[in-house]
């Protein structure tokens, strides 16, 4: 009989909660984005609660919305991602550390120099999350004017995964010999120059650090256009999808497993993980209680710049009473947009009404008791509608406690989440295997 499937969670820390309103709950920590003791709290809870990973979004610029707005978000200021995760890898030991890091906006070089790095500090727990950047402020953050249109960055980030993967393989394993009775610290047959001259990219190398632990870092995609899948199906072993029910969560999970499958890919090395914003009541009133209160401190104005964010063009020249008038074509990220649109229609939303959802949180949520929630979970993981879940919390601390307290034993108790870690590394922990040095044999 074959063993039961295993959830994998993920949390998405960004570096606190998404929602809007989490900084004005009862009980939250106001400065958590940028208080390390705060985030240190929060990293050990999860490796006690044995989550895969702390992941980290980053943001490039802040986000493009007018300052009335932005001037309520509590993501306005947080800790750059590599300085916070190399901290937090000195005080956790198993749990996972994956940043984002633009393929845009960055070099090949630097992106692979700070992940090796990363993936030392920690043992083998560095997982990179690869972005393309949607926000059009960031080019002006870069001596840029505007921003690449969506093909283009699509086409880098697959040259970019390929200079970054072939930097981490510039040393063989065994190539620091270390013997000091010869004098020889390497063996220079066990280096190699990458050379890569591309379409957008040129890169000599090699990388003047030692191989990753784990060979590479986890690669993390979260891009669900078509683009964004084909590069996951070729590259990914993590995809943070966004699907707003199980269905589309199905549809998803086939799409890209079944990409893998053409290409001679195993499916069981890449894990499909949803983000979910859960929140926990001790009755299923109680949990939607919690979630009108949470909702009800969104003001109108970042509302509807969250929406605007989202559909990538200025959503207060719309008649808020009205359905979502047909949209302008713009570099704004194409699978956000739709997910907003496919929301709207399915619920026959106003302007004002799909505003004020996704000014608080406007993907998927479980809201209900620690068993219903449980509930939802082996579903979509039975169903082939996930692997696992990239976990939002609705405020911290309190939402992450409820959930490492509540939630957590009852999948264990279930048998459909590990009680104690495999192994040392994200690879481990996650089922995936050590990536074979492409240039050297062992």
């Amino acid at each position: 009989m074959p063993a039961q499937r295993q959830l994998k969670l993920g949390a998405f820390m960004r570096p606190v909660s998404i929602h809007t309103g989490a900084w004005r709950y009862p009980g939250a920590q106001r400065d958590a984005n940028f208080n390390f003791e705060h985030l240190k709290r929060y990293a050990q809870a999860l490796e006690r609660a044995r989550f895969d990973a702390f992941f980290m979004a980053d943001h490039l610029a802040l986000l493009n919305m007018p300052i009335e707005a932005l001037k309520r978000s509590h993501t306005a200021t947080s800790f750059e991602p590599f300085t916070l995760l190399s901290a937090l890898s000195q005080v956790t030991e198993r749990l996972g550390l994956v940043a984002t890091a633009s393929t845009t906006f960055d070099e090949p070089f630097h992106v692979a120099r700070r992940f090796a790095s990363l993936d030392h500090l920690s043992q083998g727990r560095a997982g990179w999350n690869i972005v393309t950047t949607s926000n059009p402020d960031a080019a002006l953050n870069f001596g840029r004017t505007e921003q690449p249109d969506h093909a283009r960055r699509y086409a880098r980030a697959r040259e970019f995964y390929d200079v970054v993967t072939g930097l981490w393989d510039s040393w063989a394993d065994d190539a620091f010999i270390r013997d000091a009775d010869s004098g020889i610290y390497f063996d220079p047959a066990r280096l190699r120059t990458l050379d890569h001259r591309g379409e957008h990219l040129s890169v000599r190398g090699p990388l003047h650090i030692a191989r990753p632990v784990q060979g590479w870092p986890v690669i993390v995609q979260a891009g669900a256009s078509e683009p964004g899948r084909q590069l996951a199906a070729e590259t990914a072993e993590v995809v943070f999808a966004a699907s707003g029910t199980i269905e589309d969560g199905q549809r998803f999970y086939a799409d890209v497993k079944g990409r893998m499958d053409a290409l001679g890919r195993d499916r069981d090395h890449l894990k499909i993980l949803p983000g979910v914003l859960v929140v926990v009541g001790d009755t299923e009133g109680e949990a939607r209680a919690i979630r009108a209160r949470l909702d009800s401190l969104v003001h109108y104005e970042s509302a509807i710049a969250s929406l605007s964010v989202a559909l990538g063009c200025d959503a207060s020249r719309f008649d808020p009473d009205a359905p979502l008038p047909s949209l302008p074509e713009t570099n704004a990220s194409k699978s956000s947009q739709e997910r907003v649109l496919r929301l709207a229609e399915r619920e026959s939303l106003t302007v004002r009404q799909l505003a004020q959802r996704l000014g608080g949180y406007g993907g998927l949520a479980m809201v209900g008791t620690a068993a219903s929630i449980a509930d939802q979970m082996q579903e979509w993981l039975e169903t082939e509608a996930s692997d696992g879940f990239n976990v939002m919390f609705p405020w911290l601390p309190g939402g992450l406690d409820a959930f490492v307290g509540q939630v957590v034993p009852e999948l264990q108790r279930r048998g459909i989440f590990r009680r104690e870690y495999e192994g040392r590394t994200l690879r481990e922990n996650l089922g995936l295997p050590r990536p074979a040095n492409r240039h050297f044999t062992p």
